[in-house]
């Protein structure tokens, strides 16, 4: 019986699969083919769509300049990009897919968001830079891996990255292949206030998921959480943003109840006191929270970096697990942490973090040494000044390979390709 439930499962998820590329299918019928010298690939689907939608406004920017597409290999993750506000979208499910769009394109640059094993079924794909534009800048392990010497180039947020990937790699030229550009996705914070402004301390909590192993267990939900929330609530004078992890409790069933506390906790507040407007976040939209709120509380995640790049006061939850791998070595070697004792007292917390005069000091050089001129446009443009220097790199390299190829060697090489296809 147990092995007819899987196969069940498994024939459902096939058709739902099936279906869903019929109906990218279709849509992308009535779209204009045009060609792109940028590309932007994603081989997840929806569950991961946050790693790409914080790029779409910095890649809309950059399609001024560069004509942009988005390679899609998930019928999931298309269909989100053709809902939402995304560059223009290329389904490349197959490999056979990716060679035929390939094939008919003058891609010069492809840009990774995250290290799916897919993207590998990109890199076979020479004469043109791979570089790595992550979705977040943070001093998770993830900031580290080894995987970031498969890629040409990286971009990275500052300062403090090239450091990090000096301290961990071993024969990586982080002078050669990594280009500071800021935080360009903050040049577009988005959204809007769902709530009309008072005298109410506004703090976001913003915490990650569990983690799927002990080194990153960094997630707060089920040890600071329900704490922290419930004090916030109780005193009529703060307003709580509530934004988890779009994968919270995916893994840890009791996470996922811990989580679920925290949303009842706030309707029931909402409830009692209609002044109160308490938000929980899960829209895609990320900026106004990161302006809007006074402090914000977050785990060991990408979110810490999005706030510091605001300058505005934040605490960041100190992990229960003793496993979880810290770097201690960058901003969280001198950040405000909120241990579970601190968050039984959260309101005294979050009104000492914003009265320090030296915590705020300290803040102001770490958003220097993670992101560089935070100045409005900046770091766009850097963003901007970056692909120009590659493609200019690819002139290059291409002048020279047709220097040192005979025309008859160039036509034997064409032929040589359409075979291979």
């Amino acid at each position: 019986m147990s092995d007819v439930k899987k196969a069940y499962r498994l024939l459902r998820k096939a058709l739902r699969s099936r279906k869903a590329v019929q109906r990218v299918r279709r849509r992308l019928q009535a779209h204009p083919e045009n060609h792109y010298k940028v590309a932007a690939y994603f081989a997840d689907g929806a569950v991961n769509m946050y790693q790409m939608r914080q790029w779409y406004r910095p890649l809309a920017e950059l399609q001024k300049l560069w004509p942009v597409v988005v390679l899609a290999r998930n019928a999931g993750g298309a269909e989100k990009l053709l809902d939402e506000d995304a560059p223009p979208v290329a389904f490349v499910p197959t490999v056979r897919d990716l060679e035929r769009f390939i094939a008919q394109q003058d891609i010069r640059i492809v840009l990774y968001v995250n290290q799916n094993t897919r993207n590998f079924q990109m890199f076979r794909y020479g004469r043109r830079w791979h570089v790595f534009i992550n979705h977040g800048e943070s001093d998770k392990m993830y900031m580290t891996t080894n995987q970031y010497k498969a890629y040409d180039y990286a971009f990275v947020a500052g300062q403090a990255a090239r450091d990090r990937l000096s301290r961990t790699l071993w024969d990586y030229d982080v002078d050669a292949r990594t280009l500071e550009i800021g935080r360009p996705q903050a040049d577009h914070y988005s959204g809007s206030l769902p709530y009309t402004p008072d005298d109410r301390t506004v703090v976001l909590y913003a915490p990650t998921w569990e983690g799927d192993r002990p080194s990153a267990h960094y997630g707060s939900i089920a040890t600071h959480g329900e704490t922290l929330v419930a004090g916030l609530l109780a005193t009529g004078r703060h307003r709580v943003i509530y934004r988890p992890h779009p994968r919270s409790g995916v893994l840890d069933p009791e996470y996922g109840a811990a989580h679920r506390r925290i949303l009842a906790a706030i309707a029931e507040a909402n409830a009692a006191d209609a002044t109160a407007h308490h938000v929980h976040d899960d829209g895609p939209e990320l900026g106004w929270q990161l302006v809007a709120a006074d402090v914000a509380i977050v785990d060991i995640s990408a979110m810490v970096y999005d706030r510091l790049a605001a300058g505005k006061p934040l605490m960041i939850t100190r992990p229960v697990d003793e496993r979880a791998s810290i770097d201690i070595g960058g901003y969280l070697s001198d950040c405000e942490w909120l241990t579970t004792d601190g968050a039984v007292g959260i309101v005294t917390e979050v009104d000492r973090v914003r009265a320090d005069e030296d915590a705020v000091a300290r803040l102001r050089i770490w958003v220097q040494h993670y992101f560089g001129d935070t100045t409005p446009g900046v770091a766009t443009a850097k963003f901007h000044a970056a692909v120009e220097h590659l493609m200019g790199l690819w002139d290059d390299w291409r002048d020279r390979e047709i220097g040192t190829i005979s025309p008859d060697e160039d036509d034997d090489d064409e032929e040589d390709k359409e075979d291979e296809l």
